[in-house]
């Protein structure tokens, strides 16, 4: 299926590596150009010559903290020196923050909600006139925490619940704007940020990240961890025109995880 994204202009936030790298390389192999948003510049570059020599598209590169109200005014200003426009904007950033209730603090709530958060609200703000000229789409990456929350996760169950909320709100006001906005909820991934929550488990549980994810796979029922591809494909698809119907949905891409109707 030829899904329209020759030509396009991507923005990923949290894009040097995990879901967001390769929600780049889906997107690039489309035809896209990328901007890529990382707080880690090395880890940019090296994405940055991956994408772009597979791809042979451009890719443009960003360091910025999303928790830092400062980056969504250096990310809309890469993007506008470098292309001009932006039809595509795709927010993975965030952060794994675990913890008991007991020990959770006002920092530990701040460092959760900062990123994920607080960061794609700016950066659709600042990005949504360029969104509405050119008819564009939104994404926004978040965890199965946000609908079944985690009591050794209350703070990223919190945070997740929040960006789906603000998700649908943006679709109401994309509908009025004719920009489309959408939620992808992957499941167990495997990506680095889903091998340091699982590192966290197990020092809460005083076992080894390996027998976390074996206790998760059996409890869940579920055929396999996905794949980063597997969240990729979704979001290419919903951000092409072939899915300009689909507004305001929270696509679970989690392998039959999610048991709710």
């Amino acid at each position: 299926m030829d899904l329209g994204l020759e030509g396009k202009v991507a923005v990923i936030t949290g894009g040097s590596r995990g879901i967001g790298k390769g929600i780049g390389q889906r997107l690039a192999a489309e035809g896209s150009d990328l901007l890529l948003v990382s707080a880690t510049e090395a880890n940019l570059k090296k994405t940055q010559d991956e994408i772009s020599s597979n791809t042979n598209r451009r890719v443009e590169i960003c360091p910025a903290d999303m928790s830092d109200p400062a980056s969504a005014d250096a990310v809309h200003k890469a993007a506008t020196d470098a292309y001009g426009r932006v039809d595509i904007l795709v927010n993975s950033a965030g952060v794994a923050v675990g913890g008991g209730f007991l020990d959770i603090t006002d920092e530990t709530w701040q460092r959760g909600f900062g990123p994920k958060l607080f960061g794609t609200f700016r950066v659709c703000q600042k990005f949504w006139p360029m969104l509405i000229e050119s008819h564009g789409a939104v994404i926004n990456i978040a965890g199965g925490r946000g609908k079944a929350p985690a009591h050794d996760f209350m703070v990223n169950s919190a945070v997740n619940a929040a960006l789906m909320n603000f998700t649908k709100a943006l679709a109401n006001q994309g509908l009025l704007d004719d920009v489309n906005v959408n939620c992808v909820v992957p499941g167990l991934v495997k990506t680095d940020l889903h091998y340091d929550n699982m590192r966290q488990v197990a020092e809460m549980e005083n076992s080894t990240p390996e027998a976390v994810e074996k206790k998760r796979i059996a409890a869940s029922g579920l055929r396999r961890f996905g794949e980063v591809e597997d969240v990729a494909n979704m979001v290419a698809f919903l951000v092409s025109p072939v899915a300009r119907q689909v507004q305001g949905t929270m696509a679970f891409v989690d392998g039959g995880g999610d048991k709710a109707i």
